[in-house]
């Protein structure tokens, strides 16, 4: 796992797009998976911006994302399908059927087949190169809710009343919220090739220390990601001040040879990393 501390929002959101550029440079048919929420707004926007000024090519690109709410369709305001229509697809040169959102449509009777498929449809597609994730105020990642098996697959998953506070700004009233929402599972996440979790803001300090410097733990799901091998956690100061260790974090990323930050993107960015 590696810890980058950056000053602001839109440093965050620019070094996770840049990433995302370079794995598709270097992958013209990239599998990646998205994340949806305030967190990762800035990067698709970024993506926008990319593919419109520099010709980033969405052509032979494949999504999958990590959840949606059971019960909405694709066309209400709050779904996932929505927002990422609305927030990047509607706007790159992107296959729709290479596009894929969990439904929260399907029959109670046939979820656990259609969340099989779903699976099936990831490895299908090669697995996934590259994850973006946000991370809840409590730690959750995709709905994994606290508590989630650490092993977990794609399946419906019942959101605390802590995380539907959370994203009742989302909808019209709080009792709109669903209470159930089909989400890949921890283990789904665990397998993508790369991860990058961006986090942003003091609300979202508490669950990166526990997630970076707390013990591996279903009570915090996001901690299982100190086990992937090849996991970025960019967030940006406001969201740093609870991780004890975040000087010495600053000081590595100081240290790196320059192909490195390049890798991250940050070459591309002047060198405005701390």
């Amino acid at each position: 796992m590696e810890v980058i501390i950056l000053q602001e929002p839109s440093d965050v959101t620019l070094a996770a797009a840049l990433r995302i550029r370079r794995v598709m440079m270097a992958k013209a048919d990239a599998v990646l998976g998205l994340a949806t929420g305030s967190s990762p707004v800035g990067i698709y926007r970024e993506l926008i911006r990319l593919h419109r000024e520099e010709a980033l090519d969405f052509s032979k690109v494949t999504t999958f994302n990590l959840d949606e709410y059971i019960g909405l369709t694709p066309q209400h305001p709050a779904s996932y399908r929505h927002f990422m229509q609305e927030m990047l697809f509607d706007h790159v040169n992107i296959d729709p059927k290479r596009t894929f959102v969990p439904s929260g449509l399907v029959p109670g009777a046939e979820m656990d087949a259609y969340c099989l498929r779903y699976e099936e449809e990831i490895a299908n597609a090669g697995g996934i190169d590259l994850q973006i994730l946000g991370i809840g105020s409590d730690g959750h990642i995709g709905f994994n809710e606290p508590g989630s098996s650490l092993a977990s697959r794609t399946r419906i998953k019942t959101l605390t009343q802590r995380t539907r506070n959370d994203n009742a700004r989302y909808f019209s009233a709080p009792e709109d919220v669903p209470h159930h929402v089909v989400t890949m599972g921890i283990g789904t996440i665990m397998d993508a090739r790369e991860i990058i979790l961006i986090a942003l803001g003091e609300s979202k300090a508490s669950a990166v220390a526990s997630a970076v410097e707390g013990p591996v733990t279903a009570t915090c799901p996001a901690s299982i990601l100190q086990m992937h091998p090849r996991t970025k956690i960019i967030v940006d100061e406001a969201a740093a001040i609870h991780l004890q260790r975040r000087d010495y974090y600053r000081w590595v990323f100081e240290q790196k040879p320059a192909w490195q930050k390049d890798d991250c993107g940050f070459a591309a960015t002047g060198g405005d990393a701390p």
